[in-house]
């Protein structure tokens, strides 16, 4: 399993290349902006078909990053479905599915803005989870330290001689680290926008994801 070794708040941390979060002290597996059921939601909204098997393609992806780490808890950081619902009308091989996952773990839903109420599934919804020196949320707060989040789907853009490589990213500083989207319909803010410059410090970096995930200073220029 190829990772970058990541610190925040004194907690030694892991970053997948899909885009999860280990945290290898609690056992910890943390995810961000799934958002299950979008094909869903865009077709009752616009009527627009999307091959419906994003939340199939998510859901092995997890599957895949809980057997690789043996994560006993799973942290959610938010706009795990597309809305309220997305999250009723998944197929019922789909909800089996997220209830098998969940068997033997502490499964944590953090509340989105596209999913702020109860949903239908086991585990426990919460507005924000603290353990220990770090607090996990959906959107960062400027000024918070020790702060694990989502929201924004932070991507960021590597030059190489060749090309510009550009894959969603983790962002990190010495007081917040921002996760990618990890679902698979999901597009991305970039890194040099304004919102995450403002959000992030000056010397932070950005972890792309991939393969091999490669860390960098976060990219604040155009790109």
């Amino acid at each position: 399993m190829n990772t970058c070794d990541l610190t925040l708040a004194g907690a030694a941390l892991k970053a997948l290349g899909s885009g999860a979060l280990f945290w290898p002290d609690q056992n910890l597996l943390c995810i961000s902006d799934l958002h299950l059921g979008k094909a869903e939601r865009i077709a009752r909204r616009s009527g627009m078909q999307l091959p419906p098997y994003e939340t199939r393609d998510t859901l092995t992806r997890i599957a895949s990053d809980l057997e690789a780490t043996g994560a006993r808890m799973v942290v959610c950081l938010g706009d795990s479905f597309d809305d309220l619902t997305a999250a009723r009308s998944l197929p019922e091989e789909e909800r089996l599915w997220i209830t098998k996952l969940q068997a033997g773990r502490r499964w944590v839903w953090i509340e989105g803005n596209h999913d702020p109420g109860p949903i239908e599934f086991g585990g426990t919804h919460l507005a924000e989870l603290p353990i220990g020196a770090l607090t996990f949320r959906h959107i960062a707060k400027p000024g918070a330290s020790g702060e694990v989040s989502g929201h924004y789907h932070p991507k960021a853009t590597l030059q190489t001689r060749a090309r510009a490589i550009s894959r969603p990213a983790f962002l990190i500083d010495s007081d917040k680290l921002i996760l990618p989207a990890y679902g698979t319909y999901t597009g991305g803010l970039r890194s040099h926008s304004q919102t995450l410059s403002k959000l992030m410090r000056p010397d932070a970096s950005a972890v792309l994801t991939g393969p091999r995930p490669v860390q960098v200073p976060m990219p604040r220029g155009a790109a």
